[in-house]
């Protein structure tokens, strides 16, 4: 009878996991790996968000094959502190790698990750620019018994000592003024608008707001007009205090967006007849919404506005 190396690992409560052709006994039914992804592209698109946000990326190289990946992911879920520092810090990748053999191994060694001799789950951590910050086994990472051995799969990895490490290389924390004098900056020397919404990791709407913000049709409309400018009232140092000042302690939460022009005077905000809007959906946010749009717009035609509305009905819907 052939037992595979991953099979024994799990068994035995040892690590590191190393892929098998064997069937996939302790294989998890939950799906944390997309096996017929492009991991380069999957790469390409944290970093794109982790630009934009002043993140880092994390890549989890691994398997759904592998019971000691599928439990560091439960550890990403369950444990509030951890949880907490991916939501806020950065965007998590989970690239399928060793199975079958050698799959994604050259594309982790060009990140200076040598799978082959480490075993997964494997960490990488890099910057907004794709270097390189950290290569982590995670062997070290696991709860250890009194004799000072791994303590196997279900006591999983040390969450103190998974934080040590997230902590160390997190980004720094910009100041919200030097981001925002940026961005007016910017869109007085394009001879535009600055579309300002505050924002924070823990807010769903701010999500859904960038998400529709970021659409291709929708990015092409706004380009004409706008220049985009965050604010992070969680992340950026000053944040809040902005979002107080700029909104005189009206915004009735957020997201909240405000209009700015090239010489730093606001135009008009999202706080309407019922309040704040935050992410338009319903039929007086939409319309106050594009009366937003309407008194500053420039380049954007009258279709273009309508496009908009049109699209955040659809997504409303």
């Amino acid at each position: 009878m052939q037992i595979s190396v991953a099979l024994l690992a799990f068994v035995l409560g040892t690590s590191p996991a190393m892929p098998s052709d064997d069937p996939p006994a302790t294989k998890s039914a939950v799906k944390i790996y997309d096996e017929t992804a492009d991991a380069k592209e999957q790469i390409a698109a944290a970093l794109a968000k982790a630009k934009t946000e002043n993140r880092r990326v994390l890549i989890q190289w691994g398997g759904n094959w592998c019971p000691w990946c599928v439990r560091l992911h439960e550890l990403y879920r369950t444990d509030e502190s951890v949880r907490r520092e991916l939501l806020y810090e950065y965007d998590l990748v989970f690239i399928d790698a060793g199975k079958p053999a050698g799959k994604n191994v050259e594309l982790a060694k060009s990140y200076g990750a040598d799978l082959n001799a480490n075993g997964y789950p494997y960490l990488t951590i890099l910057n907004a620019d794709g270097k390189p910050l950290a290569n982590q086994e995670t062997g070290s990472l696991e709860v250890k018994g009194g004799d000072g051995k791994s303590a196997g799969v279900k006591a999983g990895h040390d969450p103190a000592a998974i934080m040590a490490m997230l902590k160390k290389y997190e980004a720094t924390h910009q100041n919200s003024k030097s981001v925002f004098d940026a961005g007016i900056a910017k869109a007085k020397s394009e001879g535009k608008t600055a579309f300002v919404h505050f924002g924070a990791p823990w807010c769903g709407w701010c999500h859904k707001l960038e998400g529709w913000m970021a659409r291709p049709e929708v990015l092409a409309i706004l380009a004409k007009d706008f220049v985009d400018l965050k604010i992070d009232t969680d992340r950026m140092t000053g944040g809040q205090a902005m979002l107080d000042e700029m909104s005189h302690k009206k915004s009735g939460g957020i997201p909240w967006i405000v209009f700015v022009d090239g010489a730093g005077k606001p135009q008009i905000d999202s706080n309407g007849v019922k309040g704040n809007i935050g992410f338009p959906g319903t039929e007086d946010e939409i319309a106050h919404f594009g009366a937003m749009l309407n008194k500053v717009r420039r380049n954007m035609t009258p279709a273009d506005v309508n496009t908009l509305l049109e699209t955040l009905r659809a997504k409303g819907s």
